[in-house]
């Protein structure tokens, strides 16, 4: 397994980058139908969606529009009560499909890191390589370790997560879903219980993520790094899509009187 590269002037170089092998010219992810209820409350109704490998779509959409729901769907934290999830051409929505293998093929980044508090760093790094993946002790260790060095938290390995700043400690949850080199990345809302002081070290990350290729479905209130990172933008408005299209088309020419108005809110 290849190691990415954090380096500045090589970001377009970051991380092995997945072929479609098994779905030749197909979406790494697509979405049909999908309909999730909690109660009586609808949370997702009818949500269609393709997302193709290398692009970076962004899901914007006021709390309770179904954003995080989609995301938990999709990695199957959550199932779904209609509709279909294809994952490189298989239904990943099937319930006889194996949730740890589906799982093992998705990075997924929460707001509230999720790190393990009574592993260090370094664990929480290589532990599914070990675990998941049956990489050698030697090889996850020296894997986990080069990574953390690219982001500049190599002398933090032996620590635990509690000493870290949220900052850090972000970056390293990000390391730790992109170590395994997943055929794709749900980030959710990972900036949201940062101190707005270190949103910048975290998003700076994703950039040289898209840069290295990753195909990456993030739910995000940061509207500028939406619109500068995003290949496509996605409104959702009651747990449907409102609207969806390039940055340029959703944030200087929406269709939609409610994405409008959603958007008007941060021009304030």
């Amino acid at each position: 397994m290849s190691v990415p590269s954090l380096e500045p002037a090589a970001e377009s170089q970051f991380g092995p980058v997945r072929s479609s092998e098994g779905n030749p010219g197909g979406p790494v992810l697509s979405l049909r139908g999908i309909r999730k209820v909690f109660g009586n409350h609808v949370v997702l109704s009818g949500v269609d969606l393709d997302v193709q490998e290398h692009e970076v779509v962004a899901l914007i959409g006021a709390s309770g529009s179904g954003k995080s729901t989609l995301l938990r769907c999709i990695n199957l934290l959550e199932r779904i009560d209609d509709g279909q999830i294809f994952l490189k051409g298989e239904d990943t929505s099937d319930p006889r499909v194996d949730l740890d293998k589906t799982r093992a093929r998705i990075g997924v980044v929460f707001q509230s890191y999720n790190l393990f508090p009574h592993l260090t760093v370094l664990r929480n790094v290589d532990l599914a390589l070990r675990e998941v993946h049956k990489m050698p002790k030697d090889q996850a260790e020296a894997r986990a370790m080069d990574l953390l060095d690219r982001i500049g938290v190599a002398d933090k390995a032996g620590m635990y997560p509690d000493r870290l700043s949220g900052g850090q400690q972000q970056r390293v949850a990000i390391v730790r879903a992109i170590a395994t080199d997943p055929e794709l990345l749900l980030l959710d809302e990972i900036t949201s219980a940062l101190d707005p002081n270190l949103v910048g070290e975290v998003l700076d990350l994703v950039r040289a993520l898209k840069s290295g290729g990753s195909t990456i479905v993030m739910a995000t209130h940061e509207m500028d790094f939406a619109r500068s990172v995003a290949d496509t933008i996605v409104f959702l408005n009651q747990g449907r899509i409102e609207e969806s299209g390039s940055p340029q088309q959703i944030f200087e020419h929406p269709s939609s009187p409610a994405t409008a108005a959603f958007l008007e809110r941060f021009r304030r």
